[in-house]
């Protein structure tokens, strides 16, 4: 998903319309998550990018994307960029520490 959002809309108040855009970013994910993975992958990663404008958009992770949003409409912005692109991915073991070792 490549899109401008437009925050403003004539008949539709900014409160409904940032809502909107939140779930149609959900709905996308979910669509995506449910996708039959590739062989040898684990789960659905997200590239994710976000800006003003498509030239600024900076990469971020994808549960930063509704506190972002508000952040647009606390700045009273009139759209902003949202870049989110799937790919298969393989989970990595999380590194044992030696503190856990200790405890026992």
């Amino acid at each position: 998903m490549k899109k401008t959002f437009e925050l403003t809309h004539p008949k539709i108040k900014l409160a409904r319309r940032v809502d909107a855009v939140k779930y149609e970013i959900k709905k996308y994910l979910k669509r995506e998550r449910n996708k039959t993975l590739p062989e040898g992958a684990d789960f659905w990663d997200f590239d994710c990018k976000f800006g003003n404008t498509e030239a600024e958009a900076e990469a971020v992770h994808v549960s930063q994307i509704n506190k972002l949003i508000d952040q647009t409409q606390q700045e009273n912005l009139t759209s902003f960029y949202v870049e989110i692109l799937a790919r298969a991915a393989h989970r990595q073991a999380k590194p044992q520490s030696d503190d856990a070792d200790l405890s026992d």
